[in-house]
């Protein structure tokens, strides 16, 4: 859903930059509820105020709401269909790789600089060690975490050159 976003909005519409939607998506993905109806909301009343940021909600959740609401009607029998559970298990591929690909392109839209390297090899360096010992660690926590380093490493360095704000 990321990646259609950022092709909607940044490469269509050019409603904003890939610096701005990867800011966006960083307040969507620290506020409550799914990123995709949250980075619709902010990207509508951006574009259009309240008014926008409602039409672009109701217009996410919309299709996804009678979508679901059809395929809840006949969840039991269609999982039956062994054609169906293997369809299934190769939409949860598709939908892993489009995750992954959103994350690849989260990760070239960063400055190559030493210090968001550094956070992102550290936190993806995390995100295996605690899966492979099956601990869990929320992504507001991981989210929070980052955001305290940022902030950290901007007050010292500010310090170090002596310009702190």
């Amino acid at each position: 859903m990321i990646s259609h976003i950022r092709e909607e909005v940044v490469e269509k519409k050019h409603w904003t930059d890939s610096d701005g939607l990867s800011d966006i998506i960083a307040i969507a993905e620290s506020t409550p509820g799914p990123i995709a109806i949250n980075l619709a909301t902010y990207i509508g009343y951006q574009q259009a105020g309240f008014f926008g940021s409602l039409a672009a909600t109701v217009g996410v959740v919309a299709p996804a709401f009678v979508i679901m609401l059809c395929i809840s009607l006949f969840l039991d029998g269609l999982m039956a269909n062994r054609y169906v559970a293997y369809a299934f298990e190769g939409i949860k591929c598709a939908v892993a790789f489009l995750i992954i690909k959103a994350g690849v392109e989260m990760f070239l839209q960063l400055p190559k600089k030493p210090f968001p390297i550094t956070v992102f090899a550290a936190a993806l360096i995390a995100l295996f060690v605690l899966e492979i010992l099956s601990v869990s660690f929320g992504s507001i926590l991981f989210i929070a975490l980052g955001g305290i380093v940022g902030l950290t490493f901007f007050i010292i360095s500010s310090r170090g050159r002596g310009n702190e704000k």
